[in-house]
């Protein structure tokens, strides 16, 4: 029973900071909350296990994050597929991204994107970036500084403009 009331604090606490990341990543409100419920669901039957780790969000976060690129090459895959038969193109007009920040942050490549969400809204240092990505601490200084020069560049502003200004209004 003490295990469930954790989870569930847990899940209480993080569950909107978690599918604010992942729209920013996204771009998307619907897929964000679907990738953090099934983040969530993964680590309930693992929770006695997770529980116990330095950084439970973490680990949820990691399996949201993966869950994303997965679902967006699955997406690459069955586009170029579409292209290969011939058949038009299309455009998911949902309309839920509105703010040009999120826009730009599409225009970013995933490792960079994700670097920078990692840095700036979720606000982890580098060497948290790095070890929750798993590459060289240099690898993620790589990434935010293309990463910043690509997002100043899509949105048209000045490299002076603050990065973290930026991202800002996008913390959940």
């Amino acid at each position: 029973m003490s295990t469930d009331r954790d989870f569930t604090e847990f899940y209480l606490a993080t569950y909107r900071r978690l599918v604010g990341q992942l729209f920013v990543l996204t771009g998307n409100r619907h897929d964000a909350e679907e990738l953090a419920q099934e983040a969530f669901s993964r680590a309930l039957p693992r929770w006695a296990k997770i529980s116990g780790y330095e950084a439970p969000e973490a680990w949820v976060r990691r399996v949201a994050f993966n869950l994303a690129f997965s679902r967006r090459r699955r997406a690459l895959r069955g586009a170029a597929a579409l292209l290969r038969l011939g058949a038009d193109r299309f455009h998911d007009g949902d309309g839920t991204d509105g703010v040009a920040v999120t826009e730009a942050l599409r225009a970013v490549p995933v490792r960079h994107r994700q670097a920078l969400v990692l840095h700036y809204v979720v606000d982890l240092p580098v060497r948290d970036v790095a070890t929750e990505l798993g590459v060289p601490e240099n690898t993620v200084k790589t990434w935010l500084r293309r990463g910043r020069q690509q997002l100043h560049a899509a949105l048209r502003v000045d490299e002076a403009t603050g990065t973290s200004e930026l991202l800002a209004h996008l913390r959940p």
